[in-house]
């Protein structure tokens, strides 16, 4: 049976360390998992919910975007994705008097992990101006007060409106056409912190933000590079498309920082055989420096040249522009440079090379260990450049695979969440409602803690997620959005969010993914985009937690007739009653949603068009694919310094922690840990279990201290360290963010050891 939440905080003091597995999945991930569904959902809610993850007939997996393919398991579902759910479909609830409980303080002085174990939140509450403690407020009163805020302010660009990757289509869309009807751009999004250095790199080169491949593509690959990336943890399904390719005869290369125990051995808990053996899945690792990735990719590049017959001259001809230019530049890598940047060594790179040869289809998958640097984009361009040489984009088998993390999160901005909106979106958007979009850019997420923090923005709303938990800078971004008169956060559990507020604050809840949707037409269903271009329709299948839960679409449109009244003629009162009207509306101003509603209704979904992978047409400035040829940077590091990535741990799923273990790494009840190569911690003073504050060093001159982390001697890359994020976000300078895409740097913090005060 359900267990109830934790009364008080777990200690975390001294966490247990043990060595790191070399295998994942399996029996371990099969209790782990019954575990903590059934201490959130009990056993008879646990089958009926975790049953419909993922299938045709359910519900999208709140967790990551990985697709599913056409053929589906009875359990479609990971360790991680099961957390998942059961943290939303648990049976605890916090109700008005869990608040009267607890005034503003005592949440404030809560971890994440006890926030977020409490259950679902049953009522919109609200914290009025100088009270301590939320109280219950109804519906109409709620969406009054955002009114007469949004009224009040000098500018609509006083307001931002953030989405999270779990929005629906269906409620992204109306929020974007609500911000833009209201005066505004300004749609931050979590994609700011992560894929937008994809985006930015992949528009720019083939001409559309998005991957190339499908899963059949993946299967197809004979060579599968995965940089960056630790699918063991955050895209656990992804192993078992990597072991079908290991099986069809593909080989992998790893390149990260750290051994993960994923791409080591997957041990495939659908299966007998892989439950007891596991098949080994890399056949290279590469364990490079942080921020070593370009410098790799630019050799490569260069090496793929100087190979005679290596280039695929006629893709290079007939589909690309800018080789010359990349060929001048890549002459130029130089061999002792490289090794000092990635920290491989020759022969390394040398196998590297012969694997990339000897494939005809190539693909690279990758993650935040390439996009949350100050050059990530320039080195997913060289990514783009090393498949551009081999004609590996618009081939089965090939392409590029940015792994996204949230579940909607591709789709959100498909459906126009974005600061910098394309002319021709918003021409459409204005010839089917009748308005007038502001066409000047809005701000990003690191552009709106600025305008919070110096006084340019005045009302926060968020559609999802834990912006004070993901955002860099804590103490930074914590006073910027208690500047704010209003912070509003759309939830369906807490976090820190909502105990870091503006003057007022409310808190929305909502129906989750695993919920039914009933509306005045009658049973709803939502639509999301899988990382791979899948659209396909999600129908929860519980009975809300509370009667006074409204729908993400609900909210938007009832906040919209608030907001705009009588002089809006868009139809919000139809969209609330029926989201096939939404879709109707999508399928007329989003290109590739033609006949949205009957394409949606299939039980497989629909792909969405991608020119380069479709009809190998690149939409980019040139017609073509663009090689790309800039400068080769990695981070330069003190003498006495590290340079520290932050990370999730296994337990954790973005800024929600399931528990206080990270098992792949031997880490058990503790967060505030950091991991240290043996030699570096010896040349540092620094034993094994030691505690230590670690303090980020950047061109402000600002402190930035996060204190009491032990110190676990570690197999990372040498001249590099690694801990858990959120607790090491306030390290992250906010100004500190890549080129082009604004990105915090969060996987590249210079810092020094101090001892624990």
């Amino acid at each position: 049976m359900a267990t109830k939440p934790p009364a008080g905080d777990p200690v975390q003091d001294a966490p247990q360390v043990a060595p790191p597995k070399h295998a994942a999945a399996g029996l371990p991930a099969i209790g782990h998992t019954l575990r903590i569904a059934q201490a959130q959902m009990g056993v008879a809610r646990t089958a009926r919910t975790l049953l419909k993850v993922n299938q045709k007939d359910g519900f999208d997996c709140p967790g990551c975007a990985w697709p599913e393919g056409d053929k589906r398991h009875t359990a479609e579902f990971c360790e991680n994705g099961a957390k998942a759910v059961a943290e939303e479909a648990t049976l605890r609830r916090v109700t008005p008097d869990f608040f009267a409980a607890h005034p503003l303080a005592d949440l404030a002085g809560r971890s994440g992990y006890w926030l977020g174990q409490q259950g679902r939140i049953t009522q919109p509450m609200y914290l009025p101006e100088g009270a301590d403690r939320y109280e219950a407020v109804t519906w109409e009163r709620a969406f009054a007060i955002i009114a007469e805020e949004l009224r009040a302010l000098s500018s609509p660009d006083e307001a931002l409106f953030y989405t999270s990757g779990r929005t629906s289509n269906e409620a992204a869309f109306l929020l974007q056409l609500f911000a833009r009807e209201f005066g505004t751009n300004n749609l931050p999004d979590c994609s700011n912190m992560c894929h937008e250095s994809s985006g930015s790199a992949l528009t720019e080169t083939i001409g559309i933000g998005k991957g190339s491949v499908s899963l059949e593509d993946l299967h197809q690959a004979d060579l599968i590079i995965v940089a960056g990336q630790n699918p063991g943890t955050n895209h656990p399904r992804m192993l078992s498309a990597l072991e079908k390719a290991k099986a069809a005869g593909a080989k992998i290369i790893s390149v990260n920082p750290l051994p993960e125990a994923g791409l080591e051995r997957f041990k495939n808990p659908q299966t007998p055989l892989g439950m007891l053996r596991g098949a080994a899945l890399n056949d290279l690792f590469l364990q490079i420096r942080i921020g070593g990735d370009q410098a790799l990719f630019r050799l490569l590049n260069k090496l793929v040249i100087e190979t005679p017959g290596a280039t695929d001259e006629l893709f290079i001809r007939e589909h690309t522009h800018g080789y010359e230019e990349l060929a001048a530049a890549a002459a130029k890598a130089d061999w002792d440079e490289t090794l000092t940047a990635t920290g491989l060594t020759r022969p390394e790179i040398e196998q590297a090379l012969r694997m990339v040869l000897d494939s005809k289809r190539t693909i690279v998958c990758w993650a935040m260990g390439l996009t949350q640097h100050k050059h990530a984009v320039p080195t997913i361009r060289e990514v783009v450049n090393l498949l551009l040489l081999r004609g590996n984009i618009g081939r089965p088998g090939a392409g590029v695979c940015p792994v996204r993390g949230h579940s909607n999160v591709q789709g959100d901005r498909t459906m126009g969440i974005f600061e910098r909106p394309a002319p021709a979106f918003l021409d459409a958007l204005d010839r089917e409602f009748g308005i007038t979009s502001p066409r000047h850019h809005g701000f990003d997420v690191v552009r709106s803690i600025q305008a919070l923090r110096d006084g340019e923005a005045k009302v926060f709303f968020a559609m999802g997620g834990n912006f004070v938990g993901a955002t860099p800078d804590t103490d930074v971004t914590e006073a910027a959005m208690r500047n704010a008169a209003l912070t509003v956060h759309v939830s369906t559990k807490l976090n820190r969010s909502h105990a870091v507020t503006g003057r007022r604050a409310l808190i929305l809840p909502t129906l989750g993914r695993t919920d039914k949707d009933v509306q005045a037409a009658g049973k709803q269903f939502v639509t999301v985009e899988d990382s791979m271009g899948m659209v396909h329709a999600s129908r929860g299948n519980l009975t809300p937690a509370s009667p006074h839960l409204l729908s993400e679409p609900a909210i938007v449109a009832r906040m919209a007739r608030a907001v705009l009244g009588d002089a809006s003629r868009t139809p919000w009162e139809d969209f609330e009653r029926d989201y096939g009207t939404i879709r109707d509306r999508i399928s007329r101003v989003v290109p590739g949603f033609e006949d949205f509603n009957a394409r949606a209704a299939r039980p497989e979904g629909f792909v969405l068009p991608h020119a380069p992978r479709d009809e190998r047409r690149f939409p980019t400035r040139t017609g073509k694919a663009n090689f790309t040829a800039a400068p080769v940077e990695y981070p330069r590091v003190p003498e006495g310094r590290l340079l520290l990535q932050t990370l999730r741990s296994h337990d954790q799923y973005n800024t929600t922690i399931y528990g206080l273990d990270d098992r792949y790494r031997g880490i058990k009840g503790g967060r505030r840990v950091v991991l240290v190569h043996p030699d570096d911690a010896a040349a540092l003073g620094l034993a094994d279990g030691a505690y230590t504050d670690l303090v980020s060093e950047w061109n402000d001159g600002v402190e930035r201290r996060a204190p009491g982390f032990r110190v676990v001697h570690y197999p990372t890359a040498r001249g590099c360290a690694a801990a858990y994020y959120p607790e090491t976000n306030v390290l992250v300078p906010l100004d500190s963010t890549a080129d082009t895409s604004n990105t915090p740097a969060s996987k590249s913090v210079v810092v020094r050891f101090e001892p624990a005060g």
